[in-house]
């Protein structure tokens, strides 16, 4: 009897587990080749996190809080590197590396190659298309690695299509990647005209034209007014503020801003990129991209990167504490709120999958702050470089030993160097003893040191400097400001430096393949491209130094 019984439970026990492992296997093979129709990656223009918090009770339920409620925050994330720059941030979301890999170590910087200055997307070999300026004249030749649009295009034998569009050429460049089917940015000027670049296409599709044709940009000009009531904006300072810039005629920071007046001294319709307008004209235009191009429409994964320049600008001209980057974010959320009512209609609800973050914080006026007595202040440069050339005089008797002074990085010429029969290490640390010496000069470090050590993250500024310093493109010598203090007008915010209140930007997910949730674990702007390869399960940009952050993904 037992000699039947035990067989039987035994066959029992592996029926059971193949069918279970069948299922296991299943699913698992369910998962890999689970796509969502439409990534639409979202990158606001200087946007700290606070924005968040600080705006929240004055944001509708469609926008902001549709995206934290329904999809998934990360609360603690952060640029892993700097400088915290337009060019940069864009290149490492879509890369999911830093400058140390991508090789965009600025918006402009020296390039040793050619001796001068270089702009991040301008391309000589490449024409303008939709205009007959130079402003077309771009590509992403200057990015070294694919971006996570690239290898979609690459996992989906190029039929996922790719479309960027920012008001900034190199906000839809650097996301669009290398093989973007087309890549628009806002041209301004009398035309107001959305163009791009012939690396992309010979001439614009007739959508595009009939775009440019129509009067969606006329519509706009029109005064900038508070969406809402002044009593509304108790989250941001007051409205005529000497911290605040003004366009060319103003004599008042305050609202509203009459655009029809100011419209040719601020070079027509290119005023409208400092204004809250510009994100309603790139969600305009992206609607109009989504709908045309037939985004999202089969099974294989499509790509909607946008960028929110207008943010920026409005950002530098006005600063941090200003009614009008509030009202820019309020009304900036509707707009997000008009592009999802978009997407669940063209694409449907559970189809697309979208990320939000920004490409760089910013700093309060540095004004402000010093009037509140916190440390702050202004570098003078031109001290700095008179005190700086007397010392190379002295101590080499010479200035050509430095070409040039570049994103607070020193260049030196290696070739005055050796003629001066000098080590030169030995010269680095020269230069950097000297320039620590200096008012308001935080942290220096060499070249020397960044290539022969590693600096963990824990090391702080040393990381971030590490990361964001390219072997064969950055500087001999780069130094660091005091806390609180910039090289800006007394007006207006800016950016650019290691510190947390430039580093510390939003990250949302949402939409298919995303939890709802949220964590306060540390996450870094690298790590948003291998999240959606993995979500996608394609292959991670080539250049990836992040890791996918797991409590993300619904799987």
């Amino acid at each position: 009897m037992k000699k039947i019984v035990i067989p039987f439970f035994i066959l029992l026990l592996f029926v059971s587990t193949t069918l279970i492992a069948q299922r296991k296997k299943k699913t698992v093979e369910t998962e890999q080749t689970t796509n969502t129709q439409l990534v639409v990656g979202i990158v606001v223009d200087q946007m700290r996190y606070d924005y968040l918090t600080r705006f929240w009770s004055y944001y509708g339920d469609g926008g902001f809080k549709r995206l934290v409620n329904q999809g998934f925050n990360c609360k603690n994330h952060h640029f892993n590197y700097a400088p915290t720059s337009t060019g940069p941030g864009h290149a490492s979301v879509y890369t999911g590396t830093t400058p140390e890999m991508h090789g965009i170590i600025g918006n402009d910087w020296y390039d040793k190659a050619s001796e001068e200055e270089v702009y991040v997307a301008f391309d000589e070999n490449y024409n303008s298309v939709g205009t007959t300026s130079a402003a077309g004249k771009m590509s992403p030749h200057r990015m070294l690695t694919t971006t996570i649009t690239d290898q979609n295009r690459l996992h989906t034998q190029f039929r996922g299509k790719t479309i960027a569009v920012a008001v900034k050429d190199r906000g839809a460049v650097l996301p669009g990647g290398h093989t973007a089917n087309a890549a628009y940015w806002f041209e301004g000027g009398k035309d107001g005209n959305w163009i791009t670049s012939d690396f992309y296409m010979r001439d614009l599709p007739n959508w595009v034209k009939d775009f440019n044709a129509s009067d969606a940009i006329d519509a706009y000009k029109k005064p900038w007014t508070l969406l809402k009531p002044l009593s509304i904006y108790a989250a941001s300072g007051s409205d005529e503020s000497v911290y605040e810039g003004k366009f060319e005629g103003e004599t008042s920071t305050s609202f509203p801003h009459n655009l029809p007046q100011l419209w040719e001294q601020n070079d027509a319709s290119s005023i409208l990129k400092a204004t809250a307008y510009g994100n309603s004209i790139t969600t305009d235009f992206a609607l109009e991209a989504l709908k045309q191009e037939g985004l999202g429409k089969d099974t294989y994964t499509d790509f909607l990167a946008i960028s929110y320049s207008s943010t920026d600008y409005v950002g530098h001209k006005f600063g941090v504490n200003s009614v009008e980057v509030q009202d820019t974010y309020l009304r900036l959320d509707q707009d997000l709120e008009r592009l999802l009512n978009e997407l669940d209609a063209q694409v449907g609800q559970g189809n697309y999958t979208v990320f939000l973050t920004a490409d760089h914080g910013a700093i309060h006026a540095s004004s402000y702050l010093a009037d509140q007595k916190i440390p702050a202040g202004y570098l003078n440069f031109g001290s700095m470089k008179a005190r700086f050339n007397e010392f190379l005089q002295y101590r080499y008797g010479t200035t050509d030993i430095v070409k040039t002074i570049s994103n607070y990085q020193v260049f030196l010429d290696h070739k005055v160097v050796n003629n001066l029969d000098m080590d030169l290490d030995d010269v680095q640390e020269e230069i950097a003893q000297e320039i620590l010496s200096y008012h308001n000069i935080y942290k220096v470090y060499t070249g020397s040191q960044l290539w022969q050590n590693n600096y963990p993250p824990s090391s702080g500024i040393a990381h971030l400097i590490q990361k964001g310093w390219n072997q064969k493109r950055s500087g001999d010598v780069i130094f660091v400001q005091q806390p609180g203090y910039i090289s800006y007008p007394k007006t207006g915010s800016t950016h650019g430096s290691p510190m947390i209140y430039d580093t510390h930007v939003p990250l949302l997910f949402y939409g298919n393949g995303i939890k709802k949730g949220e964590t306060v674990t540390r996450t870094t702007i690298p790590d948003i491209a291998p999240t959606i390869a993995t979500m996608l399960g394609i292959a991670y940009p080539n250049g990836t130094t992040g890791n996918p952050i797991e409590a993300v993904l619904n799987r």
